[in-house]
């Protein structure tokens, strides 16, 4: 959805809020900008509005704008549109911030602007970037969808599509093929993950696969709906397993400075938490991993928010990555 369609639909849909008496479509025409003058192009633009509001939620009614006309008028109904007071916890708003950074991304832009659109119309006060998607005040969103595979893995669970792709494992040189029932994708630590039915693992069994460990495009292998997720499959606490089985081998520590308040995927797979006494308003996590490159990457998102104390090679390279973002 265009930035310019979105102005248009909230303004109609503040218009019809704010309305004591059912508009007709000329009226809505002459206060609303946007429309064109011709009447058929009109005509075509307003019907596709309506029916775009009808499908984002909107309780759009319709009868005679008179007693005396027959032409029909539209209006919606406060009582059935507001929203009630709106309360977040400082989890909800971190599971909000991630979801708000996943919206950018082309296949879920969509949904991001209707519900801001609802969110906006309804009292709730938004900002937008510089690309029109609209995010809440004061959440910071930490994460990208910047792999390849992420669409094709993303429309297959949705759609309920078998996949096929290649796939190169941890350590090793040369990419197997895989012929996956996709189940769900999730992200773990800054990493997205797919996990399902693997058909050419030996033996076929549940499997989860990286993202970024994909070579080459995902292909789609079925039709839609051929895909039966097991009942009680839960794809975040399989990525889980299979994450904590992959780092018990080989963990280190880290000792991080984190500003209080922030960071809070940090301080979720933290091992301790304790106020730092050298540095008020800022706390000190001790956490565990594996890969310095990419616990660098995830780090430096966070930005001023958050310093390595030690180890050493770990705050080089988060201060390399810090550099490299700067250039």
């Amino acid at each position: 959805m265009s930035k310019r369609r979105t102005e248009r639909l909230l303004s109609m849909v503040v218009l019809l809020l704010s309305a004591r008496r059912f508009l007709t479509a000329d009226e809505i025409r002459q206060a609303v900008i946007g429309y064109p003058e011709q009447d058929e192009a009109f005509k075509r633009m307003f019907e596709r509005d309506k029916d775009e509001l009808r499908e984002l939620g909107v309780p759009l009614e319709t009868r005679p704008a008179s007693l005396m006309d027959e032409e029909p008028g539209y209006r919606i109904p406060r009582q059935d549109y507001e929203l009630p007071e709106i309360r977040l916890t400082a989890e909800e708003a971190a599971v909000l911030g991630i979801a708000a950074r996943v919206w950018r991304s082309a296949e879920l832009s969509g949904a991001a602007v209707g519900a801001m659109l609802k969110l906006t119309a309804g009292g709730l006060t938004t900002d937008a970037d510089d690309e029109g998607v609209a995010r809440p005040v004061g959440i910071e969103p930490r994460l990208t969808t910047q792999e390849p595979a992420f669409g094709p893995l993303w429309e297959a669970v949705r759609d309920r599509r078998p996949v096929s792709f290649a796939y190169r494992g941890a350590g090793r040189t040369d990419a197997t093929r895989r012929e996956l029932e996709p189940w769900g994708v999730v992200n773990r630590r800054g990493h997205w993950y797919v996990a399902g039915h693997d058909h050419a693992a030996e033996p076929p069994g549940t499997r989860v696969f990286r993202m970024n460990r994909i070579d080459g495009p995902v292909k789609i292998t079925g039709p839609s709906g051929s895909i039966t997720v097991p009942a009680g499959a839960d794809v975040l606490e399989l990525v889980k397993d299979w994450g904590n089985a992959r780092g018990r081998e080989g963990a280190r520590q880290a000792t991080l400075r984190v500003r209080a308040g922030a960071g809070l995927g940090l301080r979720r797979s933290a091992a301790s938490v304790s106020p730092s006494a050298d540095a008020p308003g800022w706390e000190t996590l001790i956490t565990r991993f594996t890969d310095v490159k990419w616990f660098a990457e995830y780090v430096a998102w966070f930005g001023a928010d958050a310093v390595v104390i030690d180890p050493p090679d770990l705050r080089d390279e988060v201060i390399a990555t810090l550099k490299g973002a700067l250039q």
